[in-house]
């Protein structure tokens, strides 16, 4: 009888080449899903950018001018108590809570903004002023979709 010799196993060649089959696939396809990452975050910013100026605009509809600096986005939640104190708050505020960016950071507010009635912004991935890439700051005033206030 003749003895068939079984494999139990994978050589180390072959186990090399599959190493270098992934190592290639992942050098591919990493640096696009990172792009898209990133392009993701960036797009959440400019809808909660949206979202945080409708409720600026609700807001002012109501009380005739925008929340103060010092009084900050939280006053489209709960009723400002400081100057001005806005005569007509909409029970129940204008957002339900304040939205974060993709950092987990609350958003920047000032008013009035610089060149504008008000400015909302992010300072990025790093958390400070400046930097490129996801550690750029964006404001609602980057895009030149916002031309009006």
């Amino acid at each position: 009888m003749k003895h068939i010799k079984q494999n139990k196993g994978f050589s180390l060649i072959e186990i090399m080449v599959v190493l270098v089959i992934m190592g290639l696939l992942a050098s591919i396809v990493a640096p696009n899903v990172m792009e898209v990452l990133s392009g993701s975050k960036e797009k959440k910013v400019q809808a909660d950018f949206a979202n945080i100026e409708t409720a600026l605009k609700m807001y002012k509809l109501d009380n005739f001018v925008y929340p103060t600096t010092e009084q900050g986005l939280e006053a489209l939640v709960s009723r400002p108590s400081s100057s001005p104190e806005p005569r007509n708050w909409r029970k129940g505020g204008y957002l339900d809570e304040l939205p974060v960016d993709p950092w987990d950071t609350p958003y920047q507010y000032l008013s009035p903004g610089e060149g504008h009635a008000y400015e909302i912004y992010t300072l990025g991935a790093d958390g400070v002023r400046g930097g490129e890439e996801e550690g750029r700051d964006l404001s609602n005033w980057d895009s030149a979709a916002n031309t009006n206030e």
